[in-house]
Protein backbone atom coordinates (compact mmCIF):
# COMPACT_ATOMS: atom_id res chain seq x y z
CA UNK A 1 0.00 0.00 0.00
CA UNK A 2 2.57 2.52 0.69
CA UNK A 3 4.21 2.60 -2.63
CA UNK A 4 0.47 3.51 -4.36
CA UNK A 5 0.44 6.10 -1.44
CA UNK A 6 4.13 7.43 -2.59
CA UNK A 7 3.02 7.45 -6.43
CA UNK A 8 -0.24 9.12 -5.33
CA UNK A 9 1.35 11.93 -3.53
CA UNK A 10 3.67 12.32 -6.20
CA UNK A 11 1.31 12.84 -8.63
CA UNK A 12 -0.77 15.50 -6.64
CA UNK A 13 2.17 17.54 -5.76
CA UNK A 14 3.74 17.61 -9.63
CA UNK A 15 -0.16 18.49 -10.13
CA UNK A 16 -0.13 21.29 -7.45
CA UNK A 17 3.40 22.81 -8.69
CA UNK A 18 1.53 23.32 -12.15
CA UNK A 19 -1.64 24.33 -11.29
CA UNK A 20 0.34 27.13 -9.45
CA UNK A 21 2.45 27.82 -12.09
CA UNK A 22 -0.45 28.59 -14.23
CA UNK A 23 -2.35 30.45 -11.17
CA UNK A 24 0.87 32.14 -10.91
CA UNK A 25 0.69 33.73 -14.15
CA UNK A 26 -0.23 37.58 -14.28
CA UNK A 27 -4.12 38.61 -14.89
CA UNK A 28 -4.59 34.89 -13.63
CA UNK A 29 -6.63 34.89 -10.49
CA UNK A 30 -5.45 32.61 -7.88
CA UNK A 31 -3.46 31.70 -5.45
CA UNK A 32 -0.43 30.48 -7.40
CA UNK A 33 2.10 30.92 -4.89
CA UNK A 34 1.11 29.16 -2.45
CA UNK A 35 -0.27 26.05 -4.37
CA UNK A 36 3.41 25.51 -5.61
CA UNK A 37 4.45 25.72 -2.46
CA UNK A 38 2.19 22.98 -0.96
CA UNK A 39 3.39 20.97 -4.19
CA UNK A 40 7.28 21.36 -3.22
CA UNK A 41 5.89 19.99 0.26
CA UNK A 42 4.52 16.69 -1.21
CA UNK A 43 7.46 16.45 -3.37
CA UNK A 44 10.31 17.72 -1.31
CA UNK A 45 10.32 14.15 0.68
CA UNK A 46 10.95 12.22 -2.81
CA UNK A 47 13.37 14.91 -4.44
CA UNK A 48 16.10 16.53 -3.81
CA UNK A 49 15.50 19.50 -6.46
CA UNK A 50 12.18 20.29 -4.69
CA UNK A 51 13.66 20.28 -1.15
CA UNK A 52 16.13 22.36 -2.62
CA UNK A 53 13.53 24.41 -4.05
CA UNK A 54 11.88 24.62 -0.69
CA UNK A 55 14.37 25.81 1.46
CA UNK A 56 15.31 28.75 -1.27
CA UNK A 57 11.56 29.99 -0.47
CA UNK A 58 11.45 29.83 3.13
CA UNK A 59 15.15 31.63 3.35
CA UNK A 60 13.72 34.42 1.01
CA UNK A 61 10.71 34.39 3.44
CA UNK A 62 12.60 34.81 6.28
CA UNK A 63 14.96 37.61 4.87
CA UNK A 64 11.50 38.99 3.59
CA UNK A 65 9.94 39.18 7.09
CA UNK A 66 12.98 39.82 9.33
CA UNK A 67 12.50 38.36 13.24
Amino acid sequence: MSGVRKHLRICVGFLALLAGAILALPLVPGPGIPLMLVGLVLLSSHFTWAKRCLDWAKLKWHRLRPD
